[in-house]
C-alpha cells in the first residue's frame, strides 16, 4: 500500500509535465517532445556543423579553383591587353613607353586599319541566310518525319570538322580546275572565273563556307526550344484547324524567341571576330582580310603590339555595344503559352 501510495504522485507528476509540455508545443505550433527524449551526441554534432564557420565557407572553397583559372586566363590577359594598348610596345622589348590614346587615333583615323570592318559585312548577310536555313530545318525536322535522325547528323556534322581542315578542304574546292569547276564542267557549265581571285567572289565563297560550317550550332539550338515546347499544344492547334505555318507563328515563333537573339548576338560577334577560314584560304589577301587577321598581322608580323592591342579592345567595345542595344531593343520576355 505504501509502495502504490508513492508512485502514484509520481506518475500525476509526469502526467502533469506531459500536458504541460504538449500544450506549450501546440501553442509555438510545433510536435511535442516526447517525455524523457534527450538530444544525442549525433544531434549535438549537427547543430554545431551548422552553426560552424566552415560550412559557410565551403561553398567558396568549390568555387575557388573556376575563379581562379577565369581570373588568371581572361581577367588577367584582359588588364594587361587594355594597358598594353596605351604603349608602343613591340611584343620583346622591354621597355615600354606610354604613348596614351595615339593608338586609339591611329585606329579611327587610318582608313587602312578600319576598313578591314567592311569585310565583316558579307559575313553578317551570311549569318542572316544561316539563321534562316537552321531555322526552317529546325521546324521541318521537329514534326514527325522519315529519316528525320540521318538528316539531323547531316546538318550538325559540318560544325563538329576542325577549322582548319575545313579551311584546306575548300581551299581545293574553290580553286582553278578545282572541285567546283569539274563538277560545273560535268554540267556543262565552262569558267574561267578565280572564284578566289578577286574582293567579292572570294568573300561571298569564304562567307558560304562559313554558312555550311556553322548552320549546324543554330540548327540544334532551335531545335532543342522547338522540342521543349509541349505537345499538347499542337493538339490544340490542329484541332482548332491550325495549319503548320499558323502553328509556326503563333506557337513556335514566341516560344523560341529568346533563342533566336542568342543566335542574332552569336551572329554578329561572329561576324565581326572571324578568323579561322579566310586565314587559311586566302591569308587575307585579295581584299579578305578581317580585323582580326589584321590585329594578328599587327602583333607577330609588324611588331606592334600597342596597336594591335588597341585593335582588339576597340573589336571588344564594339561587340559590347551591339550586345547591348540588341538586348535593349529584344528584351528576353518570359513567354507563357499555357
Amino acid at each position: 500500500m505504501t509502495q502504490t501510495t508513492d508512485t502514484a504522485p509520481e506518475g500525476a507528476a509526469m502526467t502533469g509535465r506531459s500536458s504541460t509540455d504538449k500544450a506549450k508545443a501546440d501553442a509555438q505550433g510545433r510536435r511535442p517532445r516526447p517525455a524523457g527524449r534527450r538530444r544525442g551526441p549525433a544531434a549535438r554534432r549537427t547543430r554545431s556543423w551548422r552553426d560552424s564557420p566552415l560550412r559557410r565557407i565551403t561553398p567558396w572553397l568549390f568555387l575557388a579553383a573556376p575563379l581562379a583559372l577565369l581570373i588568371t586566363f581572361t581577367y588577367v590577359p584582359v588588364a594587361s591587353m587594355i594597358s598594353y594598348s596605351f604603349t608602343d610596345w613591340d611584343g620583346v622589348s622591354p621597355d615600354r613607353e606610354n604613348v596614351g590614346f595615339d593608338n586609339y587615333v591611329q585606329i579611327f583615323t587610318r582608313p587602312e586599319l578600319f576598313r578591314v570592318f567592311f569585310v565583316s559585312g558579307y559575313y553578317l548577310a551570311a549569318s542572316v541566310v544561316q539563321i534562316v536555313v537552321a531555322l526552317y530545318f529546325a521546324v521541318i525536322l521537329s514534326f514527325n518525319l522519315r529519316f528525320r535522325n540521318f538528316f539531323k547528323g547531316i546538318l550538325f556534322f559540318p560544325y563538329l570538322i576542325n577549322g582548319v581542315a575545313i579551311g584546306f578542304v575548300f581551299l581545293y574546292f574553290f580553286q582553278d580546275g578545282g572541285t567546283l569547276d569539274s563538277v560545273l564542267d560535268q554540267l556543262g557549265v565552262t569558267t574561267d572565273h578565280p572564284w578566289l581571285g578577286d574582293p567579292t567572289s572570294a568573300n561571298v565563297s569564304l562567307a558560304g563556307v562559313s554558312v555550311w560550317r556553322f548552320t549546324g550550332l543554330n540548327f540544334v539550338l532551335f531545335l532543342g526550344a522547338i522540342q521543349s515546347i509541349p505537345g499538347e499544344l499542337y493538339e490544340a492547334a490542329e484541332l482548332d484547324g491550325a495549319g503548320k505555318w499558323k502553328q509556326f507563328r503563333h506557337i513556335i515563333a514566341p516560344s523560341i524567341k529568346p533563342v533566336i537573339s542568342l543566335s542574332a548576338i552569336l551572329a554578329i560577334s561572329g561576324s565581326l571576330s572571324v578568323f579561322e577560314i579566310p586565314y587559311i584560304m586566302t591569308g587575307g589577301a585579295t581584299g579578305t582580310q578581317t580585323f582580326v587577321i589584321q590585329t594578328i598581322k599587327l602583333a607577330f608580323q609588324f611588331n606592334k603590339t600597342g596597336l594591335a592591342s588597341a585593335a582588339a579592345v576597340v573589336l571588344l567595345l564594339i561587340i559590347l555595344l551591339i550586345t547591348w542595344i540588341q538586348r535593349r531593343l529584344v528584351p528576353d520576355d518570359k513567354v507563357d503559352l499555357v
